[in-house]
């Protein structure tokens, strides 16, 4: 019996609530609209299932990945043999209690600003444009006008390489610039709780509203892209070195610098997972050999190419 299908049977006869796709095209998983088959994708629906799943494939040493909504995400032309494991909209409940916002790790992290403002909570204005899920954001420590993740986070519960459910305090969690300790140590994120304060609701709001404007002004939301594409180095900001490189509106295939923001890579129709590739790695070249600097990337890339 081949490995994937072991897998199958062991979802069909345990796991009523979890869904599997076989040859997956992560084209519909990413949020550059690229990316070819994985040969399973499974999509647990009950965090108790996630962990059955986890420790069955542990025991088993079947190689696996976990991917979140697929924002900060390069998925390989030519796909991706191990099995996948998407922690999505079917693990995305959130819920408001008196100052605290509890969500699953598959909740859009937008979603939960929304929730937050909904509840006249302040703190999580900044992540109303962030497109990741609640653990990609984690993960990550994500950020965006002068907030980061690690302001308004108190907890997470982790599963973690043993196997065990575990609550991690942030003070434990090594959050940094674009950097956690799950990026590290193999825990698995499935829920994080937010700590906000009451604010005044026509403050939040106007305050939602500005950062979307200065969103839509600034970046190329008409296409698909993955945000920020490399993080920034100290003493620079990344979008001026790439554009000071002659690079804005640069293009390779159908993957191009974003004319309206140089920190942005942009599909443009009929981009490949290996047209943006090629064009970060030109990136990377031309501003080393023009600034001396490193350009570091922000996102995952993963699969066949």
């Amino acid at each position: 019996m081949q490995v994937l299908d072991k897998v199958r049977n062991f979802i069909d006869k345990n796991l009523t609530a979890t869904v599997y796709y076989p040859h997956e095209e992560m084209k519909k998983h990413t949020t550059f609209k690229t990316g070819g088959p994985a040969d399973l994708l499974v999509e647990p629906g009950r965090i108790t299932e996630l962990q059955q799943l986890i420790q069955y494939v542990r025991q088993e040493k079947i190689p696996y990945l976990i991917i979140g909504r697929g924002s900060n995400l390069i998925v390989g032309d030519k796909g991706i043999r191990e099995l996948v494991i998407k922690i999505g909209k079917k693990l995305s409940r959130c819920e408001v209690k008196g100052e605290e916002v509890t969500a699953e790790a598959g909740a859009a992290i937008i979603d939960v600003a929304q929730a937050a403002q909904a509840h006249a909570l302040t703190g999580l204005e900044f992540a109303g444009g962030i497109p990741g899920s609640v653990g990609g954001a984690v993960f990550m420590n994500a950020g965006a006008y002068d907030g980061e993740i690690k302001d308004v986070l108190e907890e997470v519960l982790v599963l973690t390489v043993s196997g065990e459910l575990t609550v991690r305090k942030k003070e434990e969690l090594a959050l940094g610039y674009r950097t956690s300790l799950m990026q590290k140590n193999g825990d698995i994120i499935l829920q994080a709780k937010f700590k906000l304060q009451k604010g005044d609701q026509a403050a939040i709001d106007l305050r939602m509203r500005e950062l979307k404007q200065r969103r839509e002004k600034s970046q190329p939301l008409d296409l698909p892209s993955a945000g920020s594409v490399f993080k920034r180095p100290p003493g620079y900001y990344t979008g001026k070195l790439i554009q000071d490189a002659n690079l804005k509106g640069y293009q390779i295939g159908g993957a191009q610098v974003s004319p309206k923001h140089a920190g942005f890579i942009v599909n443009t129709g009929k981009a490949t997972s290996s047209d943006i590739v090629n064009l970060i790695r030109h990136i990377q070249a031309e501003v080393k050999k023009l600034f001396g600097v490193e350009l570091e990337t922000e996102v995952r890339i993963i699969g066949e190419f």
